[in-house]
């Protein structure tokens, strides 16, 4: 029988904007010593975090094979363990979630034809297990932004990374055996180390996985009926809701708390929330809902909507442009579109409040015509203006279902909504799981820029609130 040379690739790809500069790195191990054999890295221009990450696992792959290009044939066996913090690769390679982007299938083949795959097995690791591919990911990508390439003289990202200790033996694929992993993890260190020999635990291919259901994807969520149907919606959730409760575990994970570290749920959906420019009305501080006149831009509001497609034409970001079907959005959203050369699809959830009898009024008109009605509508989120108009509440609702269904049809791309103040502010709120009253706390500009960003495991983060720098 044949040696076995046990080697461990650890990956990583980041991308500083998603999609944006992007780099990637890789290190291969000795499993039995935790020396390092090999580093790779590369910043390889504009792209997404999911590129990025399978282009580090073909270098690290690619590495291992290099370092015994006779393995299998008159060298030893080769046996390669990947160790990578995301969810997305590890799984798709694993052969437990499909791979449905167009993006990742060519590379996804690329890194399964490197090595036989009976010689290859994956393990997903928190983000602080793989500080050393980290490291390097992020050189290349300071090198790249330097116009510079990657030298592996010069870098440090070894002497950066961790000391490597010794892992536990390996529990069924997936998060499901966490618990019992750190069980064995006390038992092996009372025991003095683990059992094989080696710093890292390689699953050999004579001890197969349990068999794991395959994820289902929910089936997209359309938008209204004035919006396209997508192009390409991400699964990530759905997959990783349906992996948790095939293990055994809760359907929907609980959301990640403080700052320990989570696992990799792919990128999130994030929202660039773009209030359009001003009316006549908005100088005015009148409210201006989606029952009054729905007026067009004024000639500073045109001038604050080029200001903001400037913007994120230099930023190159936005993949995708919602807006509210109301005429000073839409005037908000063209221009940004025609600069990005984008489609403008609208999506109703994001119209403003209908503000009832108090539609073109000021507040101190309102105060001094309905006073009573004013007075509880500040009061109660349950309260609608005078007239049969919305509450807050009635537009939470309604926010939070445009919400849902855009998370759902654009998981992972960052997408522009050009909507209104109580839209914004309700986002925001929800994010922050603030109450009601904490919309009367918040200042929003015209052409005011804020951003939500909503993960996987139903975690959102507040990133950006009232951002005016782009008209200045």
């Amino acid at each position: 029988m044949s040696a076995v040379r046990r080697l461990v690739v650890e990956a990583d790809g980041g991308s500083r904007g998603n999609p944006g500069p992007a780099g990637y790195g890789a290190v291969v191990i000795d499993a039995a010593t935790g020396e390092t054999l090999a580093e790779a890295a590369e910043y390889i221009g504009v792209a997404t975090n999911n590129v990025a990450e399978y282009r580090g696992l073909i270098a690290g792959l690619t590495a291992a094979k290099a370092l015994f290009p006779d393995a299998g044939t008159t060298g030893p066996d080769l046996r390669v363990h990947v160790r990578m913090d995301s969810k997305l690769v590890v799984e798709q390679m694993s052969g437990r979630w499909k791979i449905k982007h167009p993006d990742m299938k060519p590379l996804a083949a690329r890194a399964a034809a490197i090595l036989p795959p009976s010689s290859v097995t994956y393990e997903w690791i928190p983000r602080a297990q793989n500080k050393h591919a980290d490291r390097l990911a992020n050189e290349a990508m300071d090198a790249g932004r330097d116009g510079r390439q990657w030298e592996a003289a010069a870098s440090t990202a070894e002497l950066d990374a961790p000391a490597r200790t010794p892992l536990p033996d390996r529990g069924p694929p997936g998060d499901a055996a966490a618990g019992a992993a750190k069980a064995r993890a006390a038992l092996a260190a009372a025991r003095g180390g683990t059992e094989a020999g080696t710093l890292f635990e390689v699953p050999t291919a004579e001890e197969p996985a349990p068999p794991a259901a395959e994820p289902v994807a929910p089936e997209p969520t359309t938008l209204e009926p004035t919006a396209p149907e997508p192009t390409d919606v991400s699964a990530i959730a759905g997959a990783e809701a349906a992996a948790a409760s095939a293990s055994g575990s809760a359907a929907t994970p609980a959301p990640q708390v403080g700052w320990a570290a989570a696992p990799d749920l792919g990128a999130p959906a994030t929202f660039i929330l773009l209030r359009h420019g001003e009316t006549a009305l908005t100088p005015e501080k009148r409210f201006s809902g989606s029952g009054g006149t729905d007026p067009e831009l004024s000639a500073t509001g045109r001038d604050q909507a080029a200001r903001a497609a400037a913007h994120f034409a230099a930023l190159g970001t936005v993949q995708e442009i919602v807006s509210s079907p109301l005429r000073r959005c839409r005037e908000t959203a063209a221009a940004v579109a025609d600069r990005l050369g984008l489609e403008v699809r609208i999506d109703e959830g994001l119209r403003e409040t209908d503000f009832g009898a108090w539609e073109g009024l000021t507040f101190g008109e309102v105060r001094e015509r309905y006073g009573d009605d004013l007075t509880a509508w500040l009061a109660d989120p349950d309260t609608a203006p005078t007239g049969g108009g919305e509450s807050f509440t009635e537009v939470a609702t309604r926010v939070a279902a445009a919400r849902d269904r855009l998370t759902a049809r654009y998981a992972g791309r960052t997408v522009l909504l050009v909507t209104h103040v109580t839209p914004i502010k309700t986002l925001v709120r929800l994010a922050l799981e603030a109450p009601a009253q904490a919309m009367f706390r918040m200042e929003l500009s015209a052409a005011s820029i804020s951003t939500v960003a909503y993960y996987g495991d139903g975690n959102a983060s507040v990133r950006l609130l009232n951002d005016t720098s782009h008209l200045r």
